[in-house]
């Protein structure tokens, strides 16, 4: 394991070890205008010995929210807010990157102002229910998204990133994963497009092609990451793997063409393991790894660095329990226990009071 400890560059980004912190969403944008609170600026502080910390999911525009009380990088108000979380982060020697998650068709009119209501790459809604301030809703079926607004979404993504850049942060990843709005235009049965968007595998990866290099335009390639999660049914998302893989080797093939500063790919089940080292031959640049593992994922992750399996793994839950999880990693612990419940609601408990490494 003791590569996982070594610095690695991200294209001029450097990182003092290879564990990142994964992205996860916490619902906790108390400030005004859905900003980050003092909370947050110490959340984040306190993970700074990660390699690289990856925000929780920020949306791009207002319409990109999907759930209550989650952060926006759409307004003056949130890139001054967000500046303290970085200059915080870059005073405890940390890196991090915003994760952009416009969360499209998951979502309710509830948490959107003026009328609006989630939008999607087709009017498909996605069974379940959705947590908001006033109980669990059921989730609507979403307004199709015509051509002129899907290139509207792009140009949103591109103006976010700049917005994180002014930020402070050192770069952005676009959420491609969990069917959220980029997986939706993916999917087969999310997209149903007969446009330039959809009808066909290669139409369905447009939508992350061009918001990727809209991005890269705004702010470069060295700068620009995305993630993905192919064949994860997260979201009522059905993506069978046979249809998966090769139209995920051929996104991958031309994501490898824009020199990216990072690929990251969350592996849905143990039995993807052979499609994720396709992908891995497949791009040539930096590959971080979010693993499946069975209960959170632990020390032995690492060992997929020194196999050549990932260059970088995340850990989600396990550095929100620890927040100097290299520490203990390298240690080899011992670790706080996760508690999951505290991922939403109950105010600010349980983001910033687990005990540290003694000694």
């Amino acid at each position: 394991m003791t590569i996982a400890f070594e610095p690695i560059d991200l294209r001029g980004t450097p990182l003092a070890n290879r564990i990142a912190m994964a992205p996860m969403t916490r619902s906790r944008a108390f400030g005004p205008g859905l900003t980050p609170t003092e909370s947050t600026v110490e959340y984040y502080a306190q993970r700074a010995s990660a390699g690289l910390i990856i925000t929780e999911g920020i949306q791009p525009s207002v319409v990109g929210q999907g759930y209550p009380d989650t952060p926006g990088l759409h307004s003056g108000e949130q890139v001054a807010a967000w500046r303290r979380v970085t200059d915080a982060v870059h005073a405890a020697g940390g890196r991090i990157f915003a994760q952009l998650m416009h969360a499209g068709r998951i979502g309710h009119p509830s948490l959107l102002p003026d009328g609006l209501v989630p939008v999607g790459a087709s009017a498909v809604a996605a069974a379940g229910q959705l947590f908001t301030h006033e109980g669990p809703k059921d989730l609507v079926t979403p307004r199709e998204l015509t051509a002129d607004e899907v290139r509207a979404t792009i140009a949103d993504f591109a103006a976010a990133a700049r917005n994180a850049i002014e930020a402070g942060f050192d770069g952005v990843e676009l959420h491609g994963a969990n069917g959220y709005l980029i997986h939706q235009f993916l999917a087969p049965n999310t997209n149903l497009r007969e446009d330039e968007w959809g009808g066909s595998a290669e139409a369905r990866t447009r939508f992350a092609l061009e918001a990727t290099r809209a991005v890269v335009a705004a702010i470069g390639a060295e700068r620009t990451a995305i993630r993905i999660s192919p064949a994860n049914p997260y979201n009522d998302i059905a993506e069978p793997l046979e249809e998966a893989e090769p139209a995920y080797l051929a996104l991958v093939r031309e994501l490898d063409a824009l020199d990216l500063a990072y690929l990251h790919v969350l592996e849905c089940g143990p039995e993807l393991r052979e499609l994720t080292l396709a992908l891995r031959k497949e791009y040539s640049g930096t590959v971080v790894l979010n693993a499946a593992t069975e209960g959170p994922t632990g020390p032995g992750a690492l060992d997929l660095i020194e196999d050549g399996v990932a260059d970088v793994v995340s850990y989600g839950a396990l550095f929100l329990a620890n927040p100097d999880l290299p520490a203990r990693l390298k240690a080899g612990g011992p670790f706080n226990t996760p508690d999951t419940a505290t991922f939403f609601g109950g105010g600010d408990k349980g983001y910033t009071d687990y005990p540290a490494l003694a000694g």
